[in-house]
């Protein structure tokens, strides 16, 4: 991942809808969300998270498919996994304790 992919997926995440929407479908699993339940479930209008959503796709964070007559969207594990790494490898660079205590099971417990 470079920067500027790593900047545009960040910018995707700065606003709180799109954060919990994440959160939603990270939880959801493989299987993902409908647009309609996604947008239940962040107390948006369909319209709204329909915007949401497609900025989230267009940083490569989220996928969709379609399924009969719905839209379905899923995390991008493998995506969420290179930002992650992205951050500690640059993060951490000459700071090995930073880079343990991030990925300790003590850490991802807290």
């Amino acid at each position: 991942m470079d920067d500027c992919q790593a900047i545009l997926m960040f910018g995707a995440l700065s606003q709180i809808t799109r954060l919990n929407v994440l959160r939603n479908l990270v939880i959801a699993g493989p299987e993902g969300l409908a647009a309609g339940r996604i947008a239940e479930l962040a107390g948006v209008s369909s319209s709204n998270i329909s915007f949401h959503l497609k900025e989230m796709e267009h940083a490569g964070l989220i996928r969709m498919r379609r399924e009969s007559r719905s839209i379905i969207y899923s995390a991008r594990y493998e995506t969420l996994a290179s930002l992650v790494e992205f951050l500690i490898r640059d993060c951490c660079s000459g700071h090995p304790a930073v880079c343990s205590a991030a990925t300790s099971d003590k850490t991802a417990k807290a």
